[in-house]
């Protein structure tokens, strides 16, 4: 038995490009709040098709261990910090 639970928390936006900022927004606020926190698994849907999921973060790995923590569709090259802008 696990002692670790997943929340899912339904919050709708209007479209997909919405979703995903408001879902980046969320996961960097909650990460700093918790080291349980995994931005990198974040991914958005249309509420009658939930099986259809799209993903927020890029979440590539880097040297190092590291993860890309910029947008999935992000045009500079991956890095694991966030600059302001994007």
């Amino acid at each position: 038995m696990t002692d670790h639970w997943v929340i899912h928390l339904p919050v709708t936006a209007p479209d997909l490009l919405q979703a995903r900022i408001l879902a980046r927004t969320a996961a960097r606020v909650l990460a700093r709040l918790s080291a349980r926190v995994e931005p990198g698994g974040v991914t958005v849907s249309v509420e009658d098709q939930q099986g259809v999921r799209h993903w927020v973060f890029c979440d590539r790995p880097l040297p190092g261990g590291a993860r890309c923590a910029l947008p999935t569709d992000h045009l500079p090259p991956c890095t694991r910090r966030v600059r302001p802008g994007i």
